[in-house]
């Protein structure tokens, strides 16, 4: 690697629209549809999933559990996402105005979101996750996504992804690239979760794989267009250097899919002293937490969100009936959340006080254990 590195401009390239993908949100899911990729809606103007029915916001279950799935409703993100023809023209019918989201595990790809917010960047060891740059490696004018996947790319004498004519590339409404490859092996990559504590490629490059979804060229949000750059609109095979850097981040799943987390020692500890029984309480708290603990098997998604707040507004009951302390249920929450999304402390602190602050004006004096 030099130590003079010469980092490149983002492709600023904006070429006219597929027609195809160009006419209406309803023609982008079904030419997504025609490729094998399953789409789901994202909400009018905005980059997330359409949200849920009444009873999947009110009710706490997991998407394999819901009968809207089979029924053929868009709930749960991706976990709805089709290739049936007939559904996706019901569902664009309904909502004009959808985007389109695709569900990037079973369409069978491996997206590289590239980032281009420009900031300082971390330290050296965190640009490149795994792999140390030395003090005497120059890098001045590293400040985005398209840099930090230059730097690795150069590292194995490859050309940089972002670069990559040879696939399809979609331009982001921020600046950032999304560069869409092909699996074509059985492995089944997962999405990172950017610089944060879990699975990263580089600084402000982000994967999404299995357990994710990536937004369609031609949707368009409130902040612009997702627009396809050059020619290419099919996806290139993934390159070998590129999965064995993907591999060595840890972007496959562990061998064996653990078994859920046990309630944290010092909670079940707690739930006793305040008054309950271990096996009864505890298996209640356990439960409770059950939810959010789910929401660590997956990337992102999931509804995390919901799940902690509904976890945290059921202990609010339980705190507010004296059957378990307010120190107690923050604690067991805090160390749920953090497991099953790292790197989300400020999130998850406010979705539990939030939570916990609506369950205390409800006790739940209920003898029949918890709901």
């Amino acid at each position: 690697m030099s130590p003079e590195l010469r980092f490149p401009r983002s492709d600023s390239r904006r070429p006219a629209l597929d027609p195809s993908v160009a006419a209406s949100p309803l023609a982008t899911a079904l030419w997504c549809a025609r490729r094998g990729w399953p789409v789901h809606p994202l909400s009018p103007g905005r980059k997330t999933p359409a949200r849920n029915c009444e009873h999947c916001r009110n009710t706490s279950h997991t998407p394999s559990d819901c009968p809207c799935l089979p029924a053929g409703r868009w709930c749960h993100g991706f976990h709805a996402a089709t290739l049936d023809q007939r559904r996706i023209q019901r569902w664009w019918a309904a909502q004009p105005d959808f985007g389109v989201g695709v569900a990037c595990g079973p369409a069978g790809l491996v997206v590289v979101d590239v980032d281009a917010h420009s900031a300082p960047p971390p330290g050296r060891h965190r640009i490149l996750p795994g792999i140390p740059i030395a003090d005497h490696i120059d890098l001045t004018g590293l400040a985005t996504g398209y840099h930090s996947l230059a730097v690795l790319a150069a590292l194995r004498d490859q050309p940089s992804p972002a670069e990559d004519a040879s696939t399809l590339r979609v331009r982001t409404p921020s600046g950032g690239l999304h560069v869409w490859y092909r699996a074509e092996d059985y492995r089944r990559w997962q999405c990172s979760t950017g610089s944060g504590q879990g699975r990263a490629l580089a600084w402000q490059v982000d994967i999404r794989a299995h357990g994710g979804y990536i937004i369609a060229p031609g949707t368009t949000t409130a902040a612009g267009t997702y627009t396809a750059v050059g020619e290419v609109r099919e996806p290139a095979a993934l390159p070998q250097w590129l999965a064995q850097e993907l591999e060595r981040t840890g972007h496959l799943p562990a061998p064996n899919i653990p078994a859920p987390r046990p309630v944290p020692p010092r909670a079940q500890q707690a739930v006793v002293a305040a008054g309950g029984g271990r096996s009864r309480t505890g298996n209640s708290l356990a439960a409770i937490l059950a939810p959010v603990e789910e929401c660590g098997r997956v990337a992102e998604g999931a509804g995390f969100s919901d799940a902690l707040n509904r976890a945290a507004y059921t202990l609010g009951g339980l705190v507010a009936a004296d059957r378990l302390s307010r120190e107690s249920a923050e604690e067991a929450l805090r160390t749920a959340a953090a497991a099953a999304r790292p790197g989300q402390e400020r999130r998850a602190e406010q979705i539990i006080a939030s939570g916990l602050t609506a369950g205390l004006k409800r006790p739940l004096h209920s003898d029949g254990g918890c709901p």
